[in-house]
């Protein structure tokens, strides 16, 4: 007959000698801890390989002479010519990688990368090559990356949570050098989103999407043809905040022509979303 120990003894019984092998000698230094790497798993891993020819829940963005497209795909980011044709990978591995941006003078993309250990943003070049990390954000955790026209700061979403994970956000900006960071809006609480960038060409208006849905908290059944998300604008100069399209169906996903004359973003009509553009 076997014996078995009751779970809660187990425990009782660790609670007591544990202390004993933890403490160290007089003297001692404490031995220095392994450093995690994303990338290199501690456990069994396998290697996949895949060939597609259509993807879904991807992010994408054209260079600025219109040559390439630069698209993220299962956590990789990817680069390939606008007229079609073979993908070739910039990023692979098993850190998750998405939301390419190209750099306004197309020699370089930011990217939002948990390689870290949390998601940030790291910039690297078109081979994908001398990737380095921009933020250090170790708790509010970034992405939705856009630069700035003269490609000196970029402007990201920080993320904000209290208790729950569906939480909001405030756009900073942050040197391509490095440092803490600059706040550029305020989150009205902490369950009601803000995100999506886009800024002008002269660099002056950020262009964002934001929950304006009443009451005042994150909700799981609102009304898709009611107004939810709206489209507003920071004037960076003086700080003013303006709507600039809403209404029925809401309006997400801002992003402006080269030439500053009209809007695209996509609004939700019955049971459809929709792609709009207007002056």
């Amino acid at each position: 007959m076997k014996l078995r120990t009751p779970s809660f003894l187990l425990f009782s019984l660790s609670l007591i000698v544990f202390p004993a092998f933890a403490q160290k000698k007089k003297g001692e230094s404490p031995k220095d801890e392994p450093v995690w790497n994303v990338n290199a798993p501690s456990g069994p891993s396998k290697s996949h390989s895949f060939n597609l020819e259509e993807g879904t829940w991807m992010n994408l963005d054209v260079s600025p002479d219109g040559t390439q497209i630069t698209f993220d795909l299962l956590g990789d980011v990817y680069i390939m010519p606008s007229t079609g044709g073979e993908a070739r990978c910039l990023r692979s591995g098993i850190a998750f990688e998405v939301q390419p941006r190209f750099s306004p003078d197309g020699k370089s993309i930011c990217f939002t990368s948990d390689a870290g250990g949390g998601d940030n943003i790291w910039v690297m070049d078109l081979q994908g090559q001398n990737s380095r990390q921009i933020t250090k954000e170790d708790y509010r955790l970034l992405n939705n990356a856009i630069w700035t026209p003269d490609g000196s700061y970029i402007i990201a979403r920080k993320h904000f949570t209290s208790t729950r994970s569906a939480g909001a956000g405030e756009l900073w900006m942050y040197s391509t050098q490095g440092g803490s960071g600059m706040q550029l809006t305020k989150r009205k609480n902490d369950q009601q989103d803000l995100g999506e960038p886009f800024i002008s060409n002269n660099g002056r208006y950020v262009y964002f999407s934001e929950d304006v849905y009443p009451g005042g908290y994150f909700q799981y059944n609102k009304d898709p043809n009611s107004l939810i998300y709206a489209i507003k604008k920071l004037d960076r100069e003086t700080g003013a905040i303006t709507n600039v399209t809403a209404g029925p169906g809401g309006a997400v996903r801002p992003v402006l022509s080269h030439s500053n004359q009209h809007l695209a973003f996509v609004k939700r009509v019955r049971n459809k979303s929709v792609l709009f553009i207007r002056e």
